[in-house]
């Protein structure tokens, strides 16, 4: 099966710039701060009210019509309601299975967050700090709290698969991304002592994290592996035989981060960037594991107006004032490009999750010109994207 995706991204793991309103009257930049800055009862009244309302099955039946199959769902370590201050929201999963399962479509479980962080983003739960595989103990909290997810929903018709951990930070990605600086941390004696993931760390807990699932989950569910950001380095590890016909790889990529590396912010140098690295990396891939792209948008620069330095917003301090404004057929055309040529690429692998299904966003606010085609709803109704793909 072809994988045609799409991410519930900021349904039960929060992102700020995704869904602003939910966090008026605070400063917090990340989920570990905003119970932290609201009362227990207003914090539970948002919390609530944004998951009763942001997802509901009336979503699975549009996600189905629009031609997916599949659907990636971000949730937090805290899922089982284990973790003071925050709250639980396995009962949100339970529902998404019996919704995935009404309109024929599977779910890949994606931990997107780690105790003290697996990257310091600010979807990462915890800016600025990463330290989790440092601490054991919440090491094996994740283990176990994988394995709990694989007893639960191991034998659901719906499962597609687990990733066990989302993103995990590589060197190369923590310097080129100067990640605390893009996302500073509040308390710099918490973020003491935080450091990126070393490749032979992250394919230890890869092992362990395979052998807590694998036996809890049917023959035709998956463990999805990220690549750490280091695309090219998983060939001799991925063809172990234990893995074989078990293991996908899922690869991120962002226009964005092709920008942050220099690409030309036109048209043709970004289908270029496209064919040329995106599409024939895929193809390489393919041939040894499975590769689905987890994450990917038609977001660019050029679209925006201006330079937004590897897909940083007003909240990382860039100024939209200066933006230039494309006319709607112009954005059309270059969406509509973009979301084909990557679509051609992502074909020579095993599919692909568009980040994200839907967004909260004003974009009638300068500041958020050209962000809302994240929104893949939006960017369907807009013509950006192909509908029935």
């Amino acid at each position: 099966m072809e994988i045609k995706g799409v991410n519930l991204g900021n349904w039960l793991v929060l992102e700020k710039w995704m869904s602003p309103g939910l966090w008026r009257g605070t400063t917090a930049e990340d989920e570990y701060y905003l119970p932290r800055q609201l009362s227990k009862e207003a914090y539970e009244a948002r919390i609530k009210i944004h998951r009763s309302e942001y997802i509901s099955e009336r979503d699975f039946a549009r996600i189905a019509e629009m031609g997916m199959n599949t659907v990636r769902i971000p949730v937090p370590y805290f899922i089982f309601g284990d973790r003071e201050p925050f709250i639980g929201c396995i009962e949100e999963l339970d529902k998404a299975f019996d919704w995935a399962e009404k309109y024929d479509l599977k779910i890949l479980i994606d931990l997107h967050t780690a105790p003290m962080s697996q990257n310091g983003f600010d979807n990462g739960g915890l800016s600025g700090v990463c330290k989790w595989a440092q601490l054991p103990d919440e090491v094996e909290f994740v283990l176990n709290l994988l394995e709990k997810l694989a007893d639960r929903y191991g034998e659901r018709k719906g499962l597609f698969g687990i990733e066990p951990i989302n993103e995990p930070v590589s060197e190369e990605m923590w310097e080129g991304m100067g990640v605390q600086k893009r996302y500073p941390p509040i308390d710099k004696e918490l973020a003491e002592g935080s450091a990126p993931i070393s490749f032979e760390w992250i394919k230890g807990f890869y092992d362990k994290a395979f052998e807590r699932i694998i036996p809890k989950i049917k023959d035709d569910a998956y463990v999805v592996f990220h690549d750490a950001f280091r695309i090219d380095a998983w060939e001799e590890y991925l063809t172990q035989e234990k893995f074989k016909g078990k293991v996908i790889l899922d690869t991120h990529q962002y226009l964005m981060v092709a920008e942050m590396l220099g690409c030309e912010q036109t048209l043709e140098a970004y289908k270029a960037y496209i064919k040329e690295k995106l599409e024939t990396e895929i193809e390489k891939i393919e041939k040894y594991v499975p590769v689905v792209v987890g994450e990917w948008c038609i977001f660019n620069s050029l679209c925006v107006g201006m330079d937004t330095k590897g897909g940083q917003t007003i909240l990382n301090g860039v100024d939209p004032s200066k933006a230039a404004e494309l006319n709607a057929e112009e954005k059309r055309k270059i969406y509509m490009e973009l979301s084909k040529a990557h679509l051609e690429a992502w074909s020579k692998g095993s599919g692909y999750f568009y980040w994200t299904y839907k967004m909260l966003l004003d974009t009638t606010d300068k500041a958020w010109q050209g962000w809302d085609c994240w929104d893949l709803a939006k960017s369907i109704d807009m013509g950006w994207f192909p509908s029935h793909v």
